[in-house]
């Protein structure tokens, strides 16, 4: 994240952006995210060491955290998961 927002152009398309999905983020770029998107400490800790399906939604000026536990043992999951593991065992 510090690279892309290190480009102009990029963080002009962030600062537009209204919907903005945030999962955990390394400690550098917490702090330019927080600065950027105007997070609070208590917030911040949706993205801070985070577990699975855990982060911040922003959606125009709302910031709601989230907690999403899919469940694992349906079809849709086994199409969506990113984990090379899992992918790998079917």
């Amino acid at each position: 994240m510090k690279d892309l927002l290190a480009s102009r152009e990029i963080a002009n398309i962030f600062e537009n952006s209204d919907f903005v999905y945030m999962l955990n983020q390394a400690g550098g770029d917490r702090e330019i995210l927080a600065k950027q998107l105007n997070i609070s400490p208590h917030q911040l800790s949706y993205v801070t060491q985070s577990g699975e399906g855990e982060g911040l939604l922003f959606y125009g000026n709302v910031i709601l955290p989230f907690v999403d536990r899919f469940p694992k043992n349906t079809e849709l999951y086994r199409y969506m998961t990113t984990k090379l593991s899992e992918v790998s065992a079917q």
